[in-house]
């Protein structure tokens, strides 16, 4: 079984503006052991007075829950300064940076090869007398070893009776591919055979995960991830890529639980405030959404178009997008998951009718085809259960916002005016007034994302995209106005209609 050590909270958090609260890292670890990650690199020694009280926090936790062994801590060669801000943090573990490349230790530390051999035994003694494991950390061991393979081994010769459990091997500035990874990673384990080594990808030239996979082939026993690829310049290997890989490709096992893996990339997501690209393996929100109709027709047809990437795997459900590239395949299948039954005639229709919007640019979404159905086969904007039939917004300096709405419920009238932090907050105070008097349960409202075309003109359509979750249900709408409000009124509107069915 291949090791993993997550690093997001240590490495991660080198990513250029993220900074994670203690909270939000007691919250990241219990999820990530919770997934079933085997250690957690939470922190580097001596950062500041802050973060040892997050440490301890972490730790204390840890203990209770059992799960102490798991957390490691990046420590330096500083005669037991970092060792000893790792034992009065309640750690047990120092993940220790030493120099991988001869370059470093004459240039950087301005020491000969045996001088910092020297100086790495005495701080492993000293973690031996304070109870405190090691694992070795050889910084830019990739560029060792390409330019100074002598000085690598020197240095892995040097240590062999000393008590290290696990080396690990940075390929620091992500100078590595595929081949020479394997290549220099069998050449250690060849070695040293009854080594642990671990192997830790950067992923500069978009190779990190290909270069897990040839690690894992020569013979690695450990692998260093961050959720999301968080970490310095591009990043390092992300987790979910790097399981996937594992589990599919190389028959690999590993502890971690995929089905988790999407909630807790959601909850790093947040916390980071780094958003993930739309088309990130595994994780991004398009990835399980088949866009042409073809591929819909195919899924009809025995799975012709599925891989073994099935999203249920990881706690998400595969889509089928709706625009220009839609065919009847894709219509049909969005149309099945609401429940409604349309003839042959009426499917072509809806299908022309979204293509048009398509062509427009228009996004369209499942919960728009009630809608776009309802315009297309002619039916009265009476059926509508729910209707926002006028609304009237008032913004003053140095006053809180107002709004005034009248609306139609099952034919009848209802107005209210309230006051909000905005315009949509007092517009929707002022629903929450009417639908409290006529005792109706309301959504929740967990998510508001604004989307604007680039270009930055002030006539471009706005789309308003509202994530609601009722009785459990969670589901999105979306509104599409020059106006960011309005648009925002509009999906509200669709919501109200959505729940008087549910």
């Amino acid at each position: 079984m291949i090791e993993i050590m997550d690093t997001t909270l240590r490495d991660g958090e080198q990513t250029s503006g993220v900074s994670f609260s203690m909270q939000e890292k007691l919250s990241i670890t219990r999820l990530l052991i919770d997934m079933g990650i085997n250690r957690l690199e939470i922190a580097s020694a001596k950062v500041s007075e802050g973060e040892f009280h997050t440490v301890q926090k972490i730790a204390s936790w840890a203990l209770n829950a059992g799960h102490l062994d798991k957390l490691e801590i990046l420590g330096f060669v500083d005669k037991g300064i970092s060792l000893q801000w790792i034992s009065d943090s309640g750690c047990k573990n120092i993940n220790l940076l030493t120099k991988g490349s001869l370059k470093h230790v004459t240039e950087q530390l301005r020491k000969t090869p045996e001088q910092h051999l020297q100086e790495i035994k005495e701080e492993i003694k000293r973690a031996h007398s304070l109870g405190i494991n090691v694992n070795l950390y050889l910084e830019d061991w990739s560029n060792g070893m390409i330019n100074s393979l002598e000085y690598v081994y020197f240095l892995l010769d040097g240590l062999k009776e000393m008590p290290v459990k696990r080396f690990m091997l940075p390929d620091t500035l992500g100078i590595l591919n595929p081949i020479n990874t394997e290549k220099y990673c069998k050449q250690m384990i060849t070695r040293y055979p009854d080594y642990h080594f671990d192997f830790h990808a950067h992923n500069d030239y978009d190779l990190a995960v290909a270069n897990v996979m040839a690690a894992v082939d020569a013979g690695i026993q450990g692998i260093h991830v961050t959720m999301n690829g968080l970490g310095e310049r591009a990043g390092n290997a992300p987790l979910p890529s790097v399981i996937a890989v594992l589990h599919d490709q190389m028959n690999q096992k590993t502890s971690i639980r995929e089905d988790m893996l999407n909630k807790v990339s959601r909850v790093v997501e947040t916390y980071s405030g780094q958003n993930i690209s739309s088309n990130q393996p595994i994780i991004g929100e398009n990835v399980f959404t088949q866009t042409a109709g073809i591929h819909a027709d195919g899924d009809n047809k025995n799975n012709l178009y599925y891989n073994d990437l099935h999203p249920d795997r990881f706690g998400r459900v595969r889509e089928y997008a709706l625009g220009k590239l839609s065919g009847k395949a894709n219509i049909k299948k969005n149309i099945e998951a609401l429940g409604i039954e349309l003839d042959e005639k009426d499917m072509i229709k809806v299908t022309n009718r979204v293509i048009e919007l398509g062509d427009r640019k228009e996004i369209i979404t499942q919960e728009d085809l009630p809608f776009i159905i309802s315009d297309v086969l002619n039916f009265n904007e009476n059926e509508k259960k729910v209707k926002i039939k006028s609304y009237a917004m008032v913004l003053s300096k140095g006053l809180h916002p107002t709004a005034s709405i009248q609306m139609e419920i099952e034919g009848k009238t209802y107005e209210q005016t309230a006051s909000g932090d905005g315009q949509y907050d007092a517009f929707s105070q002022a629903i929450s007034l009417i639908y409290d008097k006529l005792n109706k349960t309301k959504p929740v409202l967990s998510n508001y994302k604004v989307i604007i075309p680039p270009g930055g003109k002030t006539d471009a359509l706005v789309q308003t995209v509202i994530s609601w979750n009722f009785k459990g249900n969670e589901f999105k709408t979306r509104g599409l106005d020059a106006d960011q409000t309005e648009a925002a009124i509009k999906a509200t509107e669709k919501m109200l209609n959505i729940i008087e069915n549910m």
